[in-house]
């Protein structure tokens, strides 16, 4: 996998927004152990250069990816950023992901990733290269938190694959507006992730400048016309009324969507993360 196959241009004003430390847990936020997390990263960090199927240990990471978490560059800051939500998707709060790199100035620079959902958690002592499911499981979460702008967001992910994207009654009461639903496998042969919107969702979606189901819209100046933008290499497939199946009764996820409506209109996959954000004030 290159950057070239899963990168994306962002424009100035969309990287300028990507934060420090985008996955740190706030500590007002009593709903972070049912999978309600703060979102931020940008398709620009959607990058496979720091992905690893060996145990997510530094010692443990392939060349490629240890390389490219330590690039003093701007590659190496999107790649420090990809490693930061992987880590806060795979792991549990307990546990830590720790490495130093040396910027361009020769200063060391110590990094501390700590862990929050723990969808993989055993992934920090062995590996995941055959566990498809693990991966897909990771590679929704890592979409479903991908933001245009890297605006901070706090968004409620559910699944029925997780135990820890279960929610509570609060949970949902504050998070009512079903935004759409990501899958898809960053660590196949052939990356992808996918994404689709939920209708009624789409304006407080765009409020909130989160714009990865939706579509990025922009407003050409000279005509005024709309022209609606895939989220970088996240390919929106339509409408998840269409193409996802049953909704759960109580959590409000669905339960499976279309795995490539383009190919098939019948193979689906269950490992899919319904986002939810909260209504407008």
């Amino acid at each position: 996998m290159t950057t070239a196959c899963i990168g994306a241009e962002v424009d100035e004003e969309s990287e300028e927004l990507l934060g420090e430390d985008q996955s740190a847990i706030e500590s007002t936020n009593g709903f972070l152990p049912n999978a309600l997390t703060p979102n931020a990263l940008t398709p620009n960090a959607l990058t496979p250069n720091a992905l690893t199927p060996n145990a997510l240990t530094p010692n443990a990471l392939t060349p490629n990816a240890l390389a490219a978490i330590k690039n003093p560059g701007p590659s190496g800051a999107q790649s420090r950023d990809f490693m930061r939500y992987l880590v806060s998707c795979a792991l549990r709060p307990d546990q830590t992901f720790s490495f130093s790199w040396t910027d361009a100035g020769g200063v060391v620079r110590s990094e501390v990733f700590r862990g929050e959902l723990g969808i993989a958690h055993w992934w920090a002592s062995g590996g995941i290269t055959n566990d498809t499911y693990v991966q897909r499981q990771v590679t929704a979460c890592i979409a479903a938190r991908t933001n245009w702008y890297g605006v901070h967001v706090m968004i409620s992910l559910r699944n029925a694959e997780s135990a820890s994207m279960g929610t509570t009654p609060a949970e949902r009461a504050a998070y009512t507006v079903r935004e759409g639903a990501f899958w898809g496998n960053l660590f196949s042969s052939q990356p992808f992730v996918r994404s689709c919107y939920s209708p009624a969702g789409v304006t407080r979606a765009r409020q909130l400048q989160r714009d990865c189901a939706a579509g990025h819209a922009t407003v050409d100046p000279a005509t005024g016309a709309t022209t609606v933008q895939q989220c970088g290499a996240m390919t929106i497939v339509g409408s998840c009324d269409t193409l996802c199946n049953r909704v759960d009764a109580v959590n409000g996820y669905y339960a499976g969507c279309l795995e490539n409506p383009a190919v098939s209109a019948w193979v689906r996959t269950d490992v899919v993360v319904t986002s939810f954000l909260p209504p407008s004030p």
